[in-house]
Formats: C-alpha cells, sequence, structure tokens
C-alpha cells in the first residue's frame, strides 16, 4: 500500500512538475552523523519546506537518469510558497536530505548542474563512531553480512577497489559496496569537502560538527538559520532520530587504531569547522 501511495504521489507530482519549486538548500551528509534529527528540526520551520513523502530524494547519487521533472515532483506547488510569502514577508525554501550525495562521486557536479546558487549542509562526527554505527546500521537493514565490525572495515579496500571509476564510467550505474560499506572511507571527510569547494565555493558550504548539534542545539541551528538567510520563529523540538542500538562495544585497541588513522584527515577538516573537531 505504502508503495501504491508513493507511486501515485510522484507520477502526480511529475505531471504538476512544472508548478512546482526547486530546494534552494541540501543536507548532503554524512552518513550516521544526525542528518535527520537536523532535518526535522528545521522541518517544523514554517518557511523551510520539505519533500512532500519523505526526508531523501536521492536524486543526484541513485536516480538521476530519471530527469529534473522527476525530481521537481517532490517538492511543494509554487502557489503555496507565493501564499507563505505573503504571510510571512520572506520567500520559504524548500530542501532535501540525502546523506550519500556527499561521498557519490557524480553528485556534486550534477547538483551544480541542476540547483544553480544552491546551498550545502554538512553534519560531521567523530568517524571512528560513525564507522562503528554504519555498520551496526548496514547489519541491521540487511544490506551487511559480516556481523564482525572488525572484519567489515579489514574488507572494505577489497570491496570498494574500482567503485568511484565505475560509478564515472557507468554514470546511471550503482555499486553496492560503495552505498553500504564505505565506514572508514565516509569518515574521510575533508576529502569529500575538498571535491565539493571548487564546484559551490566554501561560503556556500555549511559544516556542522554533530556532537555540538547534539549538545547545543540551539545555538546550532540559530547559525543555520542566518547561513540560509531565514528568520528565526518559534524553535523546534530538538530530539534524536534514527539513531540504532550496538549490538556490542568496540573494542579499546580498535578504537585507538581507528583513531590514529583518521588523526590526519581530521586535522584537514580543522578549517572547515574553524578549529578542532570536538572528539580531537
Amino acid at each position: 500500500m505504502k508503495r501504491s501511495v508513493l507511486s501515485v504521489s510522484r507520477a502526480a507530482g511529475r505531471l504538476t512538475s512544472g508548478g512546482r519549486v526547486l530546494p534552494s538548500f541540501l543536507i548532503v551528509g554524512a552518513q550516521r552523523c544526525g542528518t535527520t534529527s537536523l532535518y526535522r528540526a528545521l522541518a517544523q520551520h514554517p518557511l523551510l519546506a520539505k519533500p512532500v513523502m519523505h526526508k531523501g530524494v536521492h536524486y543526484f547519487d541513485m536516480a538521476y537518469e530519471r530527469g529534473l521533472d522527476w525530481y521537481r515532483g517532490h517538492f511543494p506547488l509554487t502557489v503555496g510558497s507565493a501564499l507563505l510569502k505573503r504571510r510571512y514577508g520572506t520567500r520559504p525554501q524548500a530542501f532535501e536530505s540525502s546523506p550519500y550525495y556527499l561521498f557519490h562521486p557524480l553528485a556534486g557536479e550534477r547538483i551544480v548542474r541542476d540547483l544553480p546558487g544552491v546551498k550545502l549542509i554538512v553534519l560531521v562526527r567523530d568517524p571512528v563512531e560513525r564507522a562503528f554505527s554504519a555498520h551496526a546500521h548496514e547489519l541491521a537493514r540487511g544490506f551487511e553480512t559480516e556481523s564482525s565490525f572488525e572484519y567489515a572495515i579489514e574488507l572494505e579496500d577489497k570491496r570498494l577497489a574500482g567503485a568511484e571509476e565505475q560509478l564515472r564510467a557507468e554514470p546511471y550505474g550503482l555499486h553496492h559496496s560503495h552505498r553500504h560499506h564505505a565506514y572508514l572511507s565516509r569518515g574521510r571527510y575533508a576529502e569529500q569537502l575538498d571535491r565539493l569547494e571548487p564546484l559551490f565555493g566554501r561560503d556556500r558550504i555549511h559544516v556542522i560538527d554533530s556532537h555540538r548539534f547534539f549538545s547545543q542545539p540551539e545555538r546550532v541551528y540559530e547559525r543555520v538559520l542566518e547561513f540560509l538567510g531565514v528568520p528565526r520563529m518559534d524553535d523546534p523540538v530538538f530530539d534524536r532520530h534514527n539513531s540504532r542500538p550496538r549490538p556490542h562495544r568496540m573494542p579499546e585497541m580498535l578504537r585507538q587504531s581507528l583513531l590514529d588513522h583518521f588523526e590526519v584527515y581530521d586535522t584537514q577538516l580543522v578549517p572547515w569547522l574553524d578549529g578542532d573537531p570536538s572528539w580531537r
């Protein structure tokens, strides 16, 4: 039934795509870094319009062959946006959150081509904890078959070998391990941000330390609104969403080894955060 409703909604959206808005900003990642929590907080703002049916459209990573009309069909009607502008005196902004956009090698190029002027929001967290959380997440969803986190990260290089080259050679193709098994690779945040900077410029990319978002949500939320140029209204309810219990604790020796692995990558992240990451 849910699939049928989604199918009908998408068909209707595509038929009316000419009368719908495109997003002004995107939450592009990183996976397991609080993107759902930020998305739901922003969606409570009357001038920030989320997609009609679900959080992430995944157009620029996994559905680009469907075309821009298909993508536009996921967003609110322009007539509704006009009514909101008349009511509040400020233009509303549509957005979505697809955390694979940050990691996908083609997403940035596609976004800048189809959404000129769009702004990007990126959340980052302790990459060791992110990797451990991602493994538990993929295991629970059935996309990971190795129950041992340590063995899964040992397999990562082999699983991802040639993945980016394949995705560039087959632009509409998919790579299972690139999406589901990039535990350490996705935590090298600065590499991914440096790929986006020449396309968008640093002033259109806002990077958030998710540890600070959860400890000081009001302050981080206010800075996001400033970045977007949206007035602050009633404060939203800040909750943690999409968290998942861990099947076991990470061995301390493994944690320290991974922390050492990420040290150089975390150092490269300092200019993006205007200071040391909270986990350092």
